[in-house]
């Protein structure tokens, strides 16, 4: 290894640790490919290639104790992972390229600085306008131009926020430190793996058969079923991972709330996706019903969002001992901003990350959702761990609980040892994607960036239509 590979697997031993594994383990990755991708000022591809090693090795290790072999040896590409962060950026349908940020999701010039407001969804759009006092029409990117550039960054951001909608003051890192939010993130881990206090399961611990490794490829999570209550890029990234692993993942979401197809184009690989309400009886039975088969819950919607409808980490646990939960945050579960929904562009915004990226005192952006990615695998990495709690010998009852957040992240990556900064070249992320044909055309998309001896190379199913799959497990 040479001695840049050295200084970057340092996140890699840090990422591990706090996922409470076993520090020789990391001894069995290695890293290989054309440095040089996700060039920025901060050490992100650094943050990369640590989140997707660490998920690697959990994916391994799962792989260990449900074949009774040695751990897998694991392998991390530079390109690879560069291509995976980017991965939305990359998918083509038909040749088609998806439309990226809303017009009104961009930074804005405020009287005293810089706001960074969030409207891809039309229900944001339509809260920004609202808080702003802005019709909608001709002309709306200019008068929100002009309803921002009268008012504070901080006014902005309140009164956004107090409509509903979305919308950060850009801050830089010392204001962030100060801020009540702020000073608490320095004093939590970069992620969470613990048991929940619960009923004991009846029976024997939630585990599954044995696999015996003969198959091509070795999929540790065969068997495994997971509900993905997650939206937009962190989350699904996150039960993405899971399904390339082998696990039957389901996504549900609400059919009140739109949801992007070019996202789903992405992030839906190897899953299936459905629709239920679960504010009606007749939906909430049949999530109730798939709950009572599920291993993995898998939420991504802000803290609280969910537990009107049980599903809370407590109440999961109450009447589904032995689950694995895994929750993610924009701002974490703690704190002031607690409840507040955010976006990977938010919390760069809010963090300090896009003034440190920025230039002539404008802000900027990180090459990559970095953010989101990160933390994506990162939760998958830890899912990993607690299934393999499950299946270990000292595995025993207890539902596990996991718990990420983006201002964490993005701790780690502005105070963290991610590595250095890289600068540029490398091949281009072209290098690292396929093109199958789809029932929606002809896909391209990125190749998976998780890697180790006898896994999988590629997803065994390509994303369908959002939301059109029936709402039941595809394995017995």
């Amino acid at each position: 290894m040479d001695s840049a590979f050295s200084t970057l697997s340092a996140g890699t031993s840090h990422a591990w640790a706090a996922l409470g594994a076993d520090p020789a383990l990391v001894e069995r990755v290695s890293y290989g490919g054309r440095p040089g991708g996700l060039p920025a000022r901060l050490p992100v591809m650094g943050l990369a290639r640590a989140t997707v090693a660490v998920c690697s090795l959990a994916a391994a290790e799962l792989a260990s104790v449900r074949t009774g072999r040695a751990v897998p040896r694991v392998r991390v590409d530079d390109g690879a992972v560069a291509a995976a962060f980017l991965s939305e950026r990359l998918v083509r349908v038909d040749g088609r390229a998806g439309t990226g940020f809303a017009p009104l999701s961009r930074f804005w010039r405020a009287a005293d600085g810089w706001v960074r407001t969030h409207a891809n969804y039309p229900h944001h759009r339509d809260r920004l306008l609202r808080a702003l006092g802005v019709p909608d029409g001709p002309g709306v990117a200019d008068a929100v131009a002009e309803a921002v550039a009268g008012r504070r960054a901080v006014d902005v951001e309140d009164a956004v926020y107090a409509a509903g909608g979305l919308a950060v003051a850009v801050r830089d890192v010392a204001r962030w430190a100060a801020h009540e939010q702020g000073a608490l993130v320095p004093a939590r881990p970069l992620l969470t793996l613990e048991r929940v206090d619960g009923p004991a399961e009846a029976g024997p611990p939630r585990a599954w058969s044995r696999v015996t490794g003969a198959g091509t490829p070795l999929l540790p999570c065969a068997g495994v079923r997971v509900l993905d209550l997650t939206r937009v890029l962190a989350g699904p990234v996150a039960t993405r991972t899971l399904a390339l692993l082998g696990a039957d993942v389901l996504r549900i979401d609400a059919p009140h709330l739109p949801e992007s197809q070019e996202a789903h184009d992405d992030t839906g690989m190897g899953k299936r996706s459905t629709t239920l309400d679960l504010g009606r009886r007749a939906d909430h039975r049949v999530f109730e019903e798939l709950l009572a088969d599920a291993h993995v819950v898998v939420t991504g919607y802000r803290p609280g969002a969910l537990d009107r409808f049980g599903l809370s980490a407590e109440a999961l646990a109450e009447r589904r001992p032995g689950l694995v939960v895994g929750q993610l945050s924009a701002w974490g579960r703690y704190g002031p901003w607690r409840g507040r929904r955010g976006f990977d562009s938010l919390v760069q915004a809010a963090t300090g990350i896009a003034l440190l990226e920025g230039s002539g005192g404008e802000p900027g952006a990180l090459p990559a959702q970095a953010l989101d990615h990160g933390t994506g695998y990162l939760l998958a990495a830890a899912v990993l761990r607690a299934l393999t709690g499950r299946c270990g010998a000292d595995g025993g009852g207890g539902t596990r609980l996991v718990r990420v957040a983006l201002t964490q992240t993005a701790h780690w990556l502005v105070h963290g040892p991610a590595g250095t900064p890289a600068r540029g070249g490398g091949l281009g992320p072209e290098r690292w994607t396929t093109t199958k044909d789809t029932p929606r055309g002809r896909l391209r998309h990125a190749l998976p960036p998780v890697a180790y001896e006898g896994g999988p190379s590629d997803w065994t199913r390509p994303p369908g239509p959002w939301g059109a799959d029936p709402a039941r497990w595809a394995t017995a």
